[in-house]
């Protein structure tokens, strides 16, 4: 069963028009997915897979940096996460304006968060219809920019700013899905509620955050 992580309202990249992303059931969601089988018994976890980005784009976080903001979360938090996935993205997949951020995926002994790669010039195309107001307040939460250019909405971002999204707004968001799904199980009538989850979770998270992007530019020295 995985969770598409949408932004607030559709958190993917480009066309985003406030509708959410469905969860979708699916038993044979690995085989499309991946070849990722269930952890051995002596395996640490979490497995990482760590692919390399296109030259289009780049991930804000390697793999070992994502390991180390996952670890400052309360170990009972992302206990279960059997993988780490830092997944290629294809930039036909960006150009249909259908890629998500992230997904958790849970099932046949796997819990998996999927990390997708940000295009190298920091910037999400809406296209010409302006986005809800939620979508607008998220970006400037994260510290993005929402702005016409020419006829297309688009934000635009820094470094700093993209790395803040992309440890509390996409990772610590997933890992909130993760919790709530072992307390309470989704439906597809209760995804309003899983995504208000998983945002209240990511936004508690808001200084363990801070503190470990503070050690990762060296502000903390």
């Amino acid at each position: 069963m995985p969770s598409y992580t949408p932004w607030k309202r559709s958190k993917k990249f480009g066309d985003i028009h406030g509708g959410r992303l469905r969860l979708k059931l699916s038993d044979n969601i690995f085989a499309r997915l991946h070849s990722i089988t269930r952890p051995n018994p002596d395996d640490t976890l979490p497995i990482l897979i760590e692919d390399n980005p296109s030259k289009d784009f780049f991930f804000p976080l390697n793999g070992q940096e994502t390991l180390k903001a996952l670890s400052e979360l309360p170990e009972t938090d992302y206990e279960g996460i059997t993988h780490i996935w830092l997944r290629r993205l294809k930039k036909s997949d960006y150009i249909k304006q259908s890629q998500p951020f992230a997904t958790y995926t849970c099932g046949s002994g796997v819990r998996l968060v999927t990390l997708y790669p940000w295009p190298n010039d920091l910037t999400i195309n809406y296209g010409k219809e302006r986005p809800d107001n939620s979508v607008i307040n998220e970006v400037k939460r994260y510290g993005g920019e929402m702005k016409l250019s020419g006829k297309n909405w688009i934000s635009k971002w820094t470094l700093e700013a993209v790395q803040r999204f992309y440890v509390q707004g996409i990772l610590y968001h997933e890992i909130g899905h993760h919790i709530d799904w072992y307390n309470r199980h989704w439906s597809k009538a209760n995804n309003k509620q899983t995504e208000d989850y998983a945002d209240r979770y990511a936004m508690a998270k808001t200084a363990t955050a801070t503190l470990f992007l503070n050690k990762l530019s060296g502000k903390d020295t």
